[in-house]
């Protein structure tokens, strides 16, 4: 047996203790690590401050507005203070990282809000969600300090196209966001105005949307188109009509040439001339042209310049210039207009080399080829010079105009009327006419006592009438007194017939003179007899 008093050492004891990690530690861990993470990836998806000048600051909030590029969010205002100047605004915001690539020195930054325009409806979106800041990403050097637009540019970030330049000496209503039209259809908008380097034009660059940018070629016309244009000529009036918006606020059109191929399209900010009515753009410039001076003798009112020279109504030639010139020594008063002749617009047939233009012009004019003014429309009064044969009118030449030479005139159908005329009244003017006015004067007294006359007349025949049927009726009570069949009876009945046919004769003749008095002057008209 053991022996219950004995001791054991507790070196000798082993203890077999179990190893126990609770899981409650894990939870700090792991709160440590989602902290560690979002304070990184904050930190990570943060991108650059960046502050922009407003003029205003209507509709933006800290912490709400938002700055977008295609919708997408890309920062968020963080401050907005007022600059030092007082007079603009300063606005901080935090962009995200994704749009380090965006802030270039010509990066460009707006606020949208809704806006009612002539072109339409924008920015109805932020009605709901509020204004934002739109970004159109630049070109330059990086840069955190900007100056926001206080409107939004023309072209939306994403718009693809074509600039080009347009020269003009008249802006008009012509401003950023005047529509350019294609056949009635809007496809562009002017980009800015400017003056030349030489200030002598004015210079409009357009964007065409793609894919009406192709039909931008070498012929292609552009023109003001203010919605209804009018004009008077020698054609008379002519109206034509474009969109309801170019009526309002005015715009450009523009046509492509039906001669021009896919080969012509023009190449980007390519400069064109822009006309100021349709018109002009529809007129062909020829490089052939003749330039000659011509005087008329008469009034050149309602010719002006651009006016149609004619041959035998055919469009030959315009009229460039009219001016006034007074000859010192003579006194003599000349008004050359000169003209402009296109040989290019007459189809030859058998042409031949060895003739020049010239010189078929100085064949013609020798076989009585005239100018002279007609008149080409009525209810405008323009005139037009025209172009025919008048081989029996004399040529009567002036002194040189400087280097033109001169195109014989003759007189035109107005001037010959209006000569006529002038001899008719100058013949009119050199007669008696105040002998015969008193010769008329006396005629007229001498048929005034003659109507006088006639009516007493017709008064004392009307007397004699009325005595005559007071005899025919005391001839009948008398007739009655005398037996049918006696011999005084008979003679009294015969009496009284004759009386009766003499009254009626008499009858009728105050009733011709009652309606016609002038028979007593005249006499009998026959015609008034039927």
């Amino acid at each position: 047996m053991t022996d219950s008093n004995e001791i054991y050492e507790t070196s000798d004891v082993t203890l077999n203790k179990k190893s126990e990690f609770s899981l409650v530690w894990f939870l700090p861990l792991i709160a440590v690590l989602v902290s560690g993470w979002l304070i990184y990836k904050s930190f990570s998806e943060k991108g650059e401050v960046i502050t922009i000048n407003f003029p205003t600051a209507e509709g933006l909030e800290v912490d709400k507005t938002k700055i977008k590029y295609l919708d997408v969010e890309i920062g968020k205002v963080t401050a907005i203070n007022i600059n030092e100047d007082l007079k603009t605004i300063s606005v901080t915001a935090q962009m995200h990282a994704t749009s380090t690539d965006y802030l270039k020195t010509n990066t460009l930054f707006w606020v949208v809000r809704p806006q009612v325009g002539l072109g339409g409806i924008s920015g109805l979106g932020t009605l709901l969600s509020g204004a934002y800041i739109e970004i159109k990403p630049g070109s330059g050097e990086h840069q955190h300090n900007f100056t926001g637009l206080s409107t939004p540019p023309p072209l939306k970030a994403n718009a693809e196209g074509k600039e080009f330049i347009l020269e003009t000496n008249n802006l008009g209503s012509m401003r950023t966001g005047t529509p350019i039209n294609f056949h009635g259809i809007t496809v562009g908008q002017v980009l800015t105005h400017e003056l030349s380097a030489a200030a002598d034009a004015i210079r409009l660059t357009i964007f065409i949307n793609k894919p009406y940018d192709q039909f931008i070629r070498k012929n292609t016309r552009f023109w003001i188109d203010s919605g209804v244009d009018l004009s008077a000529g020698a054609d008379g009036f002519k109206v034509r009509t474009g969109p309801l918006i170019s009526l309002l606020s005015g715009g450009i059109a523009f046509r492509a040439s039906a001669e021009d191929g896919v080969e012509a399209i023009q190449p980007e900010n390519t400069i064109y001339p822009l006309y100021d009515t349709y018109e002009e753009s529809t007129q062909v410039t020829y490089s052939n042209t003749l330039r000659y001076v011509m005087y008329f003798n008469g009034s050149v009112r309602g010719l002006t310049e651009g006016a149609p020279v004619q041959l035998r109504g055919y469009p030959v030639g315009k009229v460039l210039s009219i001016s006034l010139e007074l000859d010192e020594k003579t006194a003599e008063i000349h008004i050359p207009v000169i003209v402009e002749l296109q040989p290019e617009r007459v189809k030859e047939v058998h042409p031949d080399v060895n003739i020049s233009p010239q010189n078929m012009v100085s064949q013609l004019i020798d076989k009585g080829l005239r100018a002279q003014l007609q008149t080409g429309s009525l209810l405008t009064g323009q005139l037009l010079v025209d172009l025919d044969f008048h081989p029996k009118s004399k040529i009567t030449l002036n002194p040189k105009h400087g280097s033109y030479p001169e195109f014989p005139t003759t007189a035109s159908s107005l001037d010959q009327f209006t000569h006529s005329a002038n001899i008719i009244m100058d013949k009119i003017a050199k007669l008696p006419l105040d002998n015969l006015t008193e010769e008329i004067n006396k005629t007229l007294q001498g048929l005034q006592g003659t109507t006088t006359a006639a009516t007493s007349t017709l008064n004392s025949v009307k007397g004699t009438m009325g005595t005559a049927d007071k005899t025919l009726d005391t001839a009948q009570k008398a007739l009655s007194n005398f037996e049918a069949g006696a011999t005084t009876h008979y003679q009294l009945e015969q009496l009284l017939q004759e009386l009766t046919q003499a009254a009626g004769s008499v009858k009728q003749l105050t009733d011709y003179l009652a309606q016609h008095p002038e028979s007593v002057v005249r006499g009998k008209n026959e015609e008034n007899t039927k």
